[in-house]
């Protein structure tokens, strides 16, 4: 595989890609990620399948324009990039706001998306599928809130990228699921200042307006324009939450051809790292099932 910079019509994307097979998976990574939080899944494809891996933009090596973090934005991107790579079709495996973008994909381009694996895209954050359901004061008042929170996060800055690493190690290894996938994520996630020090790659204006844009998303909007099968995998605290569980089988009555696994212990966008031998077969198996149907 190789990784590069390569030129878009509006930005520059950093991609990892091998495209020496006839079927593509495309991995599209969550809110805040990069492409290196795949390390532990695609050698459990790259036998078989030809590899896209991009950093979305705003994320990891990729420009980071002043506007267009709608997840539209992020797709047109994405289909750039396939048409650039003279990719015809692929499967799609999306985590969080991977799984978002993948979906206005599948909705958009519905020729060009095979299958499609959202570990994300459950549920709305406001209205009948969201998880607050209030009056339009109300969910104002809700809205308000969330951006004063949002403005009071705070671009750390570090030293150097081991103080930023022994700060993420010691948190993950508490919770008792740090291994050498979340230390190559983490190695990838911060920047170098012209000062030295080290800050986040993904930069609050980025943050900011992807989840401004997120609040008024209506995700059945999307999957009732989906042609192709789609595979749930919900976290283990999104599967028992009574609202994101009616929202997400709300979402699968739309498709025609679903399936919804639950992995133990599970932890949403971070699962990748945490079980990547695990929830990587789960998603393998998805695939190989589509991918073999349709060569009937």
């Amino acid at each position: 595989m190789i990784e590069k910079i390569i030129q878009l019509e509006n930005i520059k994307m950093n991609v990892k890609y091998s495209l020496d097979k006839s079927a593509v998976v495309l991995f599209i990574h969550f809110s805040g990620g990069n492409l290196n939080m795949w390390d532990g899944i695609i050698p459990q494809f790259e036998e078989h399948y030809s590899i896209i891996a991009p950093d979305i933009r705003g994320h990891g090596k990729s420009d980071k324009p002043e506007i267009g973090y709608h997840i539209d934005d992020m797709a047109n991107d994405i289909y750039l990039l396939l048409q650039k790579l003279d990719v015809k079709q692929c499967h799609i495996v999306g985590s969080s706001m991977g799984a978002e973008v993948g979906l206005s994909l599948a909705a958009s381009h519905p020729e060009l998306v095979l299958s499609l694996i959202c570990e994300g895209a459950l549920f709305n954050e406001f209205g009948e599928f969201g998880l607050f359901n209030g009056t339009t004061e109300e969910i104002e008042q809700k809205k308000e809130l969330k951006q004063i929170q949002l403005n009071e996060r705070i671009e750390r800055v570090f030293t150097t990228k081991e103080e930023y690493i022994e700060e993420v190690q010691k948190y993950l290894t508490e919770q008792g699921i740090w291994n050498e996938y979340f230390q190559a994520f983490f190695e990838n996630n911060v920047v170098q200042l012209p000062d030295s020090n080290y800050t986040y790659r993904y930069l609050n204006r980025v943050r900011i307006e992807y989840i401004q844009k997120y609040w008024d998303l209506k995700f059945e909007d999307y999957y009732k324009k989906v042609r192709c099968p789609v595979l749930f995998l919900p976290s283990v605290d999104e599967w028992e939450d009574e609202i994101i569980n009616k929202s997400l089988h709300s979402f699968a009555s739309l498709v025609e051809d679903y399936e919804i696994e639950r992995i133990e212990n599970s932890i949403h966008a971070y699962v990748w790292m945490q079980l990547p031998t695990i929830v990587g077969e789960v998603a393998l198996v998805f695939i190989n099932k589509k991918n073999d149907k349709l060569k009937l």
